[in-house]
């Protein structure tokens, strides 16, 4: 039996979150195992919510009236584009990515799968998040033998475990095997739960080479013939940094693409292979994203991190943490003081940090799935 089976959250709307799956794939792969992703239909909180449209049918022809069509209308419109993005994503996951033709959840795991699998892995991804997945124990792996566990840099995606799960994330994450994580909140949470020291190792994305990742990356028929700023912000943009993206492409003049607004149509129909391209080829990128760095890092584009809106302190976490490692905390937005500055980037220095993070990384791998 030389099969791993992966657990993360299997969204098809997240550039990172599709890329991440990726790689930790063909990480794993790297050891001589066979991987595939295994299904994980546990509910999110988001899914329990009545959507808009069955509360439109919820309000029947008066409600219409009060709620506007032409809202309504844009919304339907929206709602399309959305499944058309959503079809590239899955149509990027059924060509690089192993999935199971079956799913799992608390209430339903295949009585064989032990039988299929060496070990499995629960990761990258925010998949310890109780805002996403009610506190699910899928993603601790609970269905398998402790010593079959393995977690490679999962994200909590906050700073403080809700007191209702403070009891079960204890126990879950005590009897983990292997515990790793992607960012510094996530092991001070470890370390308070179970006294635990967990080491921080680099989100899979950043075990692939740059020439790996642009071996499956594609140029979208929209991209621009012209210099460009790209922006990917994954919270809302408010009008004050829409004027200063504004002020930087007429400046410098580059058009703005934006990759996460469904009002950039053209752009926003855009799969994880495109999003690559797009940021190999961009002048400048603005974002949010973790995995916006990620990729500007790998392809050694100049980039500009925003503090994401709406979001607490911790959310922010997993950017700062790539930041401090790869001595790149000059790229905030707050600290880009002038023009020259926002395209001078110099990633010459990360070069021997990433080599050394891979080999911590790959000698937790090694140890974790007992390669000899």
């Amino acid at each position: 039996m030389n099969k791993v089976g992966i657990i993360t959250l299997n969204g098809y709307f997240n550039y990172g979150n599709r890329l991440q799956n990726y790689a930790l794939q063909e990480t794993i792969k790297s050891f001589g195992f066979e991987v595939e992703t295994i299904i994980n239909n546990t509910k999110s909180l988001s899914t329990d919510k009545k959507n808009k449209i069955e509360l439109i049918k919820d309000k029947g022809v008066t409600g219409l009236i009060k709620i506007g069509f032409t809202k309504v209308e844009n919304y339907l419109y929206n709602n399309r584009l959305r499944q058309e993005r959503t079809q590239l994503f899955k149509s990027f996951s059924s060509m690089y990515i192993s999935e199971t033709d079956y799913s799992i959840s608390e209430a339903n795991i295949p009585n064989d799968i032990l039988d299929n699998y060496a070990y499995f892995v629960t990761g990258s991804d925010q998949v310890w998040n109780p805002n996403y997945r009610k506190g699910s124990s899928i993603e601790f792996l609970t269905f398998s033998p402790p010593e079959r566990r393995i977690a490679y840099a999962p994200s909590f995606g906050i700073s403080k475990i809700p007191a209702e799960f403070v009891n079960s994330y204890r126990q879950w994450l005590s009897e983990m095997a292997h515990l790793s994580v992607r960012e510094e909140a996530g092991a001070n949470i470890i370390k308070e739960l179970t006294g635990r020291d967990a080491p921080v190792v680099l989100d899979p994305t950043m075990m692939l080479t740059k020439e790996k990742w642009l071996s499956i990356s594609k140029e979208s028929k929209h991209k621009p013939e012209n210099k460009y700023l790209l922006t990917y912000f994954l919270g809302d943009i408010p009008k004050e940094r829409l004027k200063k993206l504004s002020s930087i492409a007429e400046k410098n003049e580059l058009e703005i693409v934006h990759l996460a607004q469904i009002k950039d149509r053209k752009h926003y129909l855009s799969g994880p292979s495109e999003f690559i391209d797009y940021i190999n080829s961009a002048s400048v990128f603005c974002t949010d994203s973790f995995h916006g760095a990620v990729f500007s890092i790998l392809v050694d584009t100049p980039f500009i991190v925003f503090n994401r809106e709406g979001n607490s302190p911790s959310m922010n976490s997993r950017i700062e943490t790539l930041l401090k490692t790869f001595k790149l905390e000059s790229r905030k937005a707050e600290d880009i003081k002038s023009n020259n500055q926002i395209f001078q980037a110099d990633y010459s220095h990360t070069v021997p940090i990433l080599e050394k993070e891979r080999k911590k990384a790959l000698d937790y791998l090694e140890n974790a799935l007992n390669v000899k």
